[in-house]
């Protein structure tokens, strides 16, 4: 049966009886005697020359059996592979005015977005989606494994130049929006990379509790950089933890970048074995058949009956 899985349309297989019946015939059959110009005389039997004759009358039957096998289409199984499952990474950053404060050489806003670009290198191959929130909340960049957009982004949602409703700091409203986001991917993990520097009035009243279950029964995992001088707020930190995630309070550019590459080694790339895929192998078959062919028209100068 195994033998049987290796074709395509193993029923065709059957056919060859047809030139099993031929090879038969030709090694069983008598044959007509043949008469010499030569008075009183007895025909000399030789057999290696019968044996010769007859498996050059075999070599059409056996390129018709290799000719069956081809329609059958024989299959060949490569090796199982590892694939690399993709992680859809939504990037939320806070845009509120407070993201204008200083942070290092630059802002807030600034060593955020130029950071997250570490991130981008270091997790090729996954997918990217930018939001921006403040009390509303913008997708900028829709999930994607191309990132030029992601890295063009800075200069046009810069914060204090934006309307004032993304004045405020709405992380529960944000994360939500970023949970929709995710799970229209059916395909891969799923991770919120949250990027804020301030409170969030929506957290309050158990509500982080609620928020944090909604996206662990999703699978999403949420990492939140707090990018200011103040604590982390226990809201932020019980949504990172409750879903396996983890908060973090970077003191400056160099360190921030540090945070992306420690986020990179806990949420590691996963691995699975696909299955191993059958392809179409008419190599060896079809090679066969031409050198049998090529062998039997080499026979028709030499190797065949004459009438004396």
């Amino acid at each position: 049966m195994d033998f049987l899985a290796s074709f395509r349309t193993p029923s065709m297989l059957f056919l060859l009886v047809l030139p099993a019946m031929v090879i038969a015939w030709v090694w069983t059959r008598r044959g007509a005697a043949v008469s010499l110009p030569l008075d009183h005389s007895e025909p000399v039997r030789r057999k290696w020359t019968t044996f010769f004759l007859r498996s050059a009358e075999t070599l059409p039957a056996l390129v018709l059996a290799l000719v069956i096998v081809i329609l059958a289409g024989p299959q060949s199984w490569d090796e199982p592979r590892s694939k690399r499952v993709l992680t859809n990474i939504q990037v939320c950053v806070d845009v509120s005015g407070s993201m204008m404060a200083k942070f290092g050489e630059g802002t807030r806003y600034e060593a955020a977005m130029r950071s997250t670009e570490a991130l981008l290198d270091l997790r090729k191959g996954d997918a990217f989606g930018l939001t921006f929130f403040g009390n509303a909340t913008l997708h900028w960049v829709p999930l994607t494994t191309d990132t030029s957009a992601f890295r063009c982004a800075a200069p046009f949602m810069k914060p204090g130049s934006l309307p004032h409703w993304f004045n405020g700091t709405s992380i529960g409203a944000a994360l939500l929006a970023c949970r929709k986001e995710l799970i229209e991917r059916e395909e891969g993990d799923r991770m919120i990379l949250l990027v804020s520097d301030g409170q969030s009035a929506d957290l309050y009243g158990g509500r982080d509790e609620e928020v944090a279950r909604e996206l662990k029964k999703d699978g999403i995992v949420v990492y939140a950089i707090h990018i200011a001088t103040a604590q982390i707020p226990d809201e932020v930190v019980r949504i990172a933890a409750l879903t396996g995630g983890e908060a973090f309070k970077p003191e400056d550019e160099e360190s921030l970048k540090r945070v992306y590459a420690r986020i990179d080694s806990m949420q590691k790339s996963r691995l699975e074995k696909t299955q191993a895929e059958a392809a179409d192998d008419f190599g060896p078959w079809a090679l066969g058949a031409l050198s049998i062919l090529g062998l039997g028209l080499l026979a028709l100068f030499g190797l065949r009956t004459t009438p004396w």
